[in-house]
């Protein structure tokens, strides 16, 4: 480990607190450290009032521990001094006698008022300031975390800024916190330099009298005024250390430097000024004051008025030119119109009806929904979702709401808001009164319902949800039927990125000397298409490695993958101990590989159209056999036909489940209840 020079001063400096307690200083080093110990002082509390905001002193804290242990080690070793040898430095001294006017009671008194108003006034207040910030800084943790996912789920922000956003509450309640318990020291330190003052002036008064042989009032006199230069020494950069900590505990963020925000805030408008002014000058005029007294402050109050609202002028003047500047600026700019350009990926637009679901502060809760549904979809299905952006729009209907992929819209839907949509699992015999729609996500038949009708649908056993919870359904749903064409090179280098932190070898491997980019871009799309998780980038990429040295076709390569990864595709589609699958006619299955047509644009199935109509219509029955029953259906093929079959039949039955038979685990067991076929 290496010290740099500034780690070994501040280390011998915190030592040599300790040692100041143990070893009897020199009169001159005890005068040297207590004029640094002023500086110190005065230092802090300069840099705690110009600071913009609290954290800019983050170690405060510490430092106030440290120059807190500072002052009571030269306390120790002044106490010393003055009670061993009558005499504690010239610092002491010119405090004692210069300060305090070498009076004892016009010293006493002013340590009193300066120890009164720094432990009463300062420290009790800042400490009371300090333990109200540190609790509500803790309360409000959430809230600003919750509005920093908001911020970054709709776009405001990035994920470096929301990072950044934070890091610095973090900070903040780690700072507050730590200023709740610091400000402790500041209050118990005034006491004890209390504690120490009498504790002197008794010590050194019987030391003067019993083994010195002073008269009585000869070591009152000496003691006190040596006690008192001492405490006032020590008071003053205590009393530094206090302000320091009561500014920096109440500061807000500014922009700018301290002094123009407090003049800019006190003497705001050039009318305060001039009411001042005139009510100063009345005061000399009708009082015994006199206007000899009051009418240079009142002139000067006059003056500076006049002075701010030339200034106002002059601001307002700029600020408009600034304006149409920049203005001009922006039409000029050839550029301008790209910003138009962009699309988002995903939005979520919303009429004006739907807005209070989404404002926090009228207790909606829609943004968090769709930042759950980005977690959602990474963990079941392993991909990157774009940021989605909620956009109202006053010219939808107040209650719809519009669903766009790359500014398109694929879905929209109604909710009837104060109302719960309660469907029917299929069990439920008993009806209940509601307007009847349809459940926008699944096509659902459903009801709208009042919320005194809620706890009595779901006693009866329906499935009754809310409106944010309607629309976060649907958009998933969405997302998850559009992930294909949402998952974009960007995405994929960043997921591969991601892999090569623990499997750098395998990436090495893969790309770009095997794959690129655009072809892993579309196998991974190929499976999200289908509904098949690529969480499991790392076998997927061993996949690929593996079969692409002789295989280019992504097509291909998908089904390899699709074979790898068969326990995974089971287990999501086959849920039974015995599952019910319709199978292809074989005589198909060779139909369907003697019409595959090989191009260099890749392959496609040249059926005759008769015989497809055939083939499907085969299919649509078979199917209806088992949603009649509710059962999910899954057709089952052939390694090589799988694919070929699926960009055949996806345009009339897209969600239908097609899967081979190297797909299957060898722990499911599979019960063939039909076939398609071409008769």
């Amino acid at each position: 480990m290496k010290f740099k020079s500034g780690d070994i001063i501040l280390g011998l400096f915190v030592v040599g607190i300790l040692f100041l307690i143990i070893i009897p200083l020199p009169e001159w080093i005890l005068s040297i450290f207590l004029i640094l110990n002023i500086s110190i002082a005065a230092m802090l509390l300069l840099s705690a009032l110009f600071s913009k905001e609290a954290l800019d002193l983050s170690l405060f804290p510490t430092i106030l521990l440290i120059t807190t242990v500072f002052r009571l080690g030269l306390n120790i070793s002044s106490t010393r001094l003055i009670l061993r040898d009558a005499d504690a430095g010239a610092v002491v001294d010119a405090f004692g006698s210069f300060v305090a006017g070498g009076d004892i009671i016009i010293g006493a008194i002013i340590f009193l008022i300066i120890s009164i108003i720094n432990f009463l006034v300062i420290t009790k207040g800042s400490e009371r300031v300090a333990e109200v910030s540190a609790r509500f800084t803790l309360d409000a943790m959430p809230g600003k975390q919750m509005a920093i996912d908001a911020d970054l789920n709709s776009g405001f922000i990035d994920e470096t800024t929301a990072k950044m956003r934070r890091q610095k509450i973090q900070d903040e309640a780690s700072f507050f916190g730590a200023m709740d318990g610091a400000s402790k020291f500041v209050k118990n330190d005034a006491v004890a330099g209390l504690i120490i003052s009498f504790i002197n002036i008794g010590g050194g008064i019987i030391l003067g009298v019993a083994m010195k042989g002073m008269p009585f009032m000869e070591a009152l006199n000496k003691y006190t005024i040596l006690t008192i230069g001492d405490g006032l020494v020590s008071a003053i950069p205590a009393l530094f250390i206090s302000i320091a900590t009561g500014v920096l505990v109440t500061k807000n963020n500014q922009e700018g430097p301290m002094s123009e925000a407090l003049f800019g805030q006190i003497v705001q408008s050039p009318m305060v000024l001039y009411i001042v002014g005139a009510v100063i000058v009345a005061l000399g005029a009708f009082t015994p004051m006199g206007l000899l007294l009051t009418v240079p402050i009142a002139g000067l109050w006059l003056l500076l008025g006049y002075y701010l609202m030339n200034k106002n002028k002059e601001k307002a003047v700029e600020e408009e030119i600034a304006t149409e500047d920049v203005l001009a600026d922006e039409i000029r700019k050839p550029e301008n119109v790209m910003g138009l350009l962009q699309v988002d990926p995903i939005e979520l637009v919303f009429g004006y009806g739907i807005i209070p679901l989404a404002d926090v502060n009228q207790g909606g809760d829609l943004f968090d929904r769709v930042v759950m549904i980005r977690r959602q979809i990474a963990l079941e299905l392993g991909a990157i979702v774009p940021i989605i952006r909620l956009r109202d729009n006053i010219q939808l209907p107040p209650n719809t709401y519009s669903i766009k992929i790359k500014g398109t819209e694929v879905a929209r839907g109604e909710i009837l808001f104060d109302h719960y949509m309660a469907m029917n699992p299929g069990y439920v015999e008993d009806e209940i009164d509601g307007i009847e729609t349809r459940e926008p996500a699944f096509g659902l038949p459903a009801l709208w319902i009042t919320e005194s009708q809620r706890e009595k649908a779901e006693i009866k056993g329906y499935t009754v949800v809310d409106c944010p919870s309607i629309i976060a359904t649907h958009l998933t749903e969405i997302i998850k039927k559009h992930l294909a064409e949402l998952l974009s090179r960007q995405d994929v280098q960043t997921l591969l990125d991601n892999v090569s932190e623990s499997h750098s070898a395998l990436i090495s491997e893969l790309t770009p000397k095997l794959l690129g980019l655009g072809e892993i871009q579309k196998v991974l799309a190929n499976l999200l298409s289908e509904g098949v998780s690529i969480r499991d980038l790392v076998s997927i990429c061993e996949i690929l490695a593996d079969y692409a040295p002789t295989i280019r076709d992504t097509d291909v390569l998908t089904e390899y993958v699709r074979q790898g990864l068969a326990r995974a595709i089971s287990k999501k589609i086959f849920t039974q101990p015995t599952n019910q699958v319709i199978t292809l006619d074989p005589a198909v299955e060779q139909m369907i590989m003697d019409s595959v047509q090989h191009t260099e644009q890749g392959s496609y199935v040249a059926l005759d159209p008769r015989t497809l109509q055939d083939v499907v219509g085969s299919l649509k029955r078979e199917v209806m056999k088992l949603t009649n029953v509710g059962l999910q259906p899954v057709l089952l093929t052939s390694p090589i036909v799988r694919i070929y079959f699926k960009h055949l039949i996806n345009q009339y039955m897209p969600d239908l489940t097609i899967i081979s038979y190297n797909e299957i685990d060898q722990s499911v067991e599979i019960q063939s209840i039909g076939m398609v076929s071409a008769s």
